[in-house]
């Protein structure tokens, strides 16, 4: 967690403290302390803050988590009306929470009205744990570099359930229709999405890795007609942990209907690519490809005929991705507007995936 913020968001501890008092039962008053903004994520602004609650009866210390929709044009594609990531996020983990047995953390309330605090945002509750963050590199430093073996294994293999259970929602019973505008929610339908997204956010500029990919993809991906609830950012450094079990999930703003390879192949990719761009090999305990999708087909009950076009798909996402954050941070002026900056963080685990 990052330092308090100072009086960046001091404005905003008044009008947080009298919304969060309407939605306490029993509350006569609720003290917000000074907010944190912890490092990463490159899409709705999460802030932790401290608050005291005061009852009749009690007084009680609690943290919270804000997440803030930012001005910014969101990072993931838009795939249905909905384009504020507050929202979408707000709505699958209600579902969640709901109708899945896998662990949301509480959620508080949502406000869509701008002028509580200068933009759409959420409230859940704070829960503690271990992370496994992309700043150190996780895979060098931090409590998954240095745990045995076999705790890497069970992290693998435990991501893939909660994964799994994810899949698992009715997406009838748990009104997650308005996901998707088309009946047709295969993986071909999903190339289109992130290819224009790609060629939009390029915008005429040459990205040859990454277009190798989406026609090899468009060749190669397999047709599948299943269709459930993605994640759309499943890994593992999207879970807390507790003692190596899944504690919360998080980042939900790319959900999407479409095949489970989808999370699947994503998964599998992100932890190849924090690998490789790293510079080492794939630690101990690391299930190979093979045993993960294997575990994924016990847990799921379905069956997955060749993930390796799906894991491709996944890093040519990735790069478009970056493609768009990069974009994000000279609209900011934090890079000169001809950088290519875009055209290396993904080319670690791009090249070797199209050598194959």
């Amino acid at each position: 967690m990052t330092e308090p913020e100072g009086d960046e968001y001091s404005d905003m501890a008044t009008p947080l403290a009298a919304w969060l008092a309407e939605r306490f039962d029993g509350v006569s008053h609720v003290e917000v302390g000074a907010f944190d903004r912890p490092s990463g994520g490159y899409s709705a602004e999460t802030l932790i803050v401290p608050i005291t609650v005061t009852t009749p009866a009690s007084t009680e210390d609690r943290t919270i988590v804000l997440r803030r929709e930012m001005p910014e044009p969101p990072v993931y594609p838009v795939q249905v009306a909905v384009d504020n990531e507050i929202e979408i996020q707000w709505r699958v983990m209600s579902a969640l929470a709901t109708h899945a047995d896998v662990p949301i953390a509480p959620l508080l309330g949502y406000e869509t009205d701008a002028e509580v605090l200068g933009s759409p945002f959420f409230v859940m509750d704070f829960i503690g744990g271990d992370i496994p963050r992309e700043d150190p590199a996780y895979v060098l430093a931090g409590f998954y570099a240095d745990a045995d073996p076999a705790a890497r294994e069970l992290m693998a293999t435990r991501c893939i359930d909660v994964m799994a259970g994810v899949h698992a929602v009715d997406i009838e019973t748990a009104d997650l229709g308005w996901l998707s505008d088309s009946d047709i929610n295969d993986g071909h339908r999903q190339l289109k999405i992130w290819r224009d997204y790609a060629e939009r956010e390029l915008d005429g500029r040459p990205h040859d890795l990454m277009m190798a990919a989406f026609d090899r993809v468009a060749d190669e991906l397999p047709k599948t007609d299943t269709t459930v609830l993605t994640w759309g950012d499943a890994r593992l450094g999207n879970v807390i942990w507790q003692d190596f079990r899944p504690a919360c999930l998080t980042d939900f703003e790319a959900a999407a209907l479409a095949p489970p390879e989808m999370d699947l192949g994503w998964c599998l990719m992100f932890e190849q690519w924090s690998h490789a761009l790293a510079g080492i090999e794939m630690l101990p305990g690391i299930p190979s490809t093979e045993l993960q999708v294997e575990h994924y087909v016990k847990v799921s009950k379905h069956e997955v005929a060749d993930i390796g076009p799906w894991v491709l798909f996944a890093a040519a996402r990735y790069a478009a991705i970056v493609v768009r954050i990069m974009n994000r941070w000279v609209d900011r002026g934090l890079l000169d507007a001809d950088q290519t900056v875009y055209l290396d963080p993904i080319a670690p685990v791009l090249r070797p995936l199209l050598d194959t």
